[in-house]
């Protein structure tokens, strides 16, 4: 607790003690000089009606309501100061007030940065140097205490560390420019990349139109085109279709037959070794019918089985039966099958004789005369469920190819355009981080931030990873935490808050969610995470893409961020 001055000091202290300089008292800050200059008498700054003689300035008499009459002494210590919220004297005219009209004592701390004193440590016998480092608040040098004037040295330590901050500042203000660049350069890219999207879609709708013209046409002009006999691939085709499901069905009895005797073989050889180990281990001495005639049969078995006479269908036999069609057989079913197999094919292909100038004006005539025959209902469409021409087959491949990639390339560009729409940030910054990862160890966990996607928690004993939370949106709140002696810290202030939820769910408790605070730094560094309630986490990152873009400004104090 701070001590105060002793009275028999106070008293000495009542006259000569007015000005600090030539033109102020002591303990006036620059602001409020023109309260102080140029009048006789001295009007009480709050309370202008009540006016003193100049000599009641520090005089340790507290005649001043707002204490603004002693600005260089503690005897107006007990009125609150003037806080940041308030105004500047001055507008206070014809007001009562409450407050101290100072925010303290001014100590000019020459070669440092001056700074006001609350007034109970004026004279108190401590030297506050953090605060007051010409020593000029403990001017009476109460209990013997003479505080040096230390600003040069702070001064010039307060500068270096200040050079260091500001050159911290700019290399992250660099970073975040770079970070900037990038993004702005992704962002090209995916709008770059709509465009031509755009133009592709356009393209291959044209092209689908042309491709759909050309199957119907195609379709029209290949129907009937080959004579139906009796169904497909006329009469030698039904009956290679028939005889080849034949055999491919009684391939696959066959096929069963041998699982079920692979089953009877096992249970067999498991039964022989049985009765061979009874054989070897009965106790022949022992009386027993039963057990010698069990053994004698199982010995007239055993010799039986050795004259036994094989089968003279190898295994080997079977497994060439079992290949597939036209490998054991030597057929080649597809010269029995198809739409161009039918045994009077051959009829209808006479223009493949023809030279091929005149086989193609001939081809294109007679395809013209038929769809014109079949759109005029001349000649019959061909029966539901006859196959399709090769032709036709192709035109219809070519067509679904373009359907196919005209969703495919129609579902990307709305892919990124949602991507364009997305909310990265000022200046898209974390479009530059989107899929970059950063970690770190935090008691038994290493946990683990993915930029725009997604947080984890990764046992260091092998028990897994979980999700706490999905990226969602960026929101701003603001900080009201005290800067910590490591200086990583989120400081006081408004600050950008990355929101990740429905994460895994907790047991018995609600799906996990991670709120990322982010502060300004060199680098990307997870420093701290906490959990401030049941399964919602606090993580506390540095990142350049939290810095603000601006050029120190000499004589003005940057907020402490770094």
């Amino acid at each position: 607790m701070r001590r105060t001055c002793a009275l028999a000091l106070l008293g000495a202290l009542s006259h000569g003690t007015i000005a600090a300089s030539d033109s102020l008292p002591r303990g006036v800050g620059p602001e409020f000089a023109r309260f102080y200059t140029g009048k006789a008498t001295f009007a009480c700054i709050a309370n202008p009606s009540i006016t003193l003689e100049s000599s009641q300035i520090n005089d340790n008499s507290c005649d001043c309501p707002d204490g603004s009459d002693e600005p260089g002494t503690s005897a107006c210590s007990h009125i609150d100061p003037l806080s940041p919220e308030q105004p500047l004297p001055g507008s206070l005219t014809g007001t009562t007030n409450t407050s101290n009209a100072l925010p303290g004592f001014w100590c000019a701390n020459a070669g440092h940065i001056g700074n006001y004193v609350p007034f109970m440590y004026v004279n108190d016998g401590v030297c506050d140097y953090e605060l007051c480092c010409d020593g000029s608040d403990e001017f009476a040098r109460v209990g013997g205490v003479q505080c040096e004037n230390r600003c040069d040295a702070i001064g010039k330590e307060h500068r270096r560390l200040e050079e260091e901050r500001r050159q911290s500042k700019e290399r992250s203000a660099k970073r975040r420019r770079t970070l900037v660049k990038e993004a702005r350069e992704l962002r090209r890219r995916v709008e770059a990349r709509v465009i031509a999207l755009k133009d592709e879609i356009k393209d291959l709708e044209i092209k689908k139109g042309e491709l759909q013209t050309k199957f119907d046409e195609v379709e029209r002009s290949e129907r009937n085109r080959v004579v139906k006999v009796e169904g497909e691939g006329g009469k030698i085709g039904v009956l290679a279709g028939l005889a080849k499901a034949r055999v491919a069905e009684l391939r696959g009895a066959l096929d069963k037959v041998l699982d079920q005797r692979d089953d009877l073989q096992d249970r067999v050889n498991q039964l022989e070794e049985i009765l061979t180990k009874f054989k070897e281990e009965y106790n022949p001495n022992f009386n027993d019918e039963g057990v010698k005639a069990a053994v004698k049969s199982y010995e007239d078995y055993a010799a039986g089985k050795t004259a036994e006479k094989k089968s003279d269908l190898a295994d080997t036999d079977i497994a060439e039966m079992m290949k597939e069609d036209g490998e054991a057989s030597g057929i080649n079913w597809a010269e029995f099958e198809g739409s161009d197999a039918g045994d009077v094919d051959v009829v209808y292909n006479w223009e493949a004789y023809l030279p091929r100038p005149v086989s193609d004006f001939v081809r294109d005539k007679i395809n013209d005369l038929r769809v014109w025959a079949i759109a005029n209902g001349i000649l019959a469409d061909s029966p539901k469920g006859t196959s399709e021409s090769r032709l036709v087959t192709a035109a219809r491949a070519a067509l679904d190819a373009a359907k196919d990639d005209l969703s495919s390339k129609a579902s990307s560009l709305e892919e990124q355009r949602r991507d364009l729409e997305k909310d990265y940030g000022s200046d898209d910054i974390f479009r530059a981080l989107k899929g970059k990862c950063i970690s770190g160890d935090v008691g038994e966990y290493e946990y683990e931030l993915c930029w725009n996607d997604r947080t984890m928690q990764k046992s260091k004993k092998g028990h897994g990873n979980t999700n706490m939370g999905n990226f969602v949106r960026i929101d701003k709140e603001l900080a009201d935490e005290q800067e910590r002696a490591d200086g990583k810290s989120l400081g006081k202030g408004e600050r950008i808050v990355l929101r990740y939820e429905n994460g895994q769910g907790c047991w018995n408790g609600p799906n996990r969610r991670t709120d990322v605070w982010l502060v300004c730094a060199e680098a990307d560094e997870l420093w701290r995470v906490s959990e401030s309630e049941k399964c919602v986490y606090k993580m506390e990152v540095g990142t350049p893409a939290a810095c603000e873009d601006v050029h120190h400004q000499p004589g003005v104090r940057a907020k402490d961020e770094l």
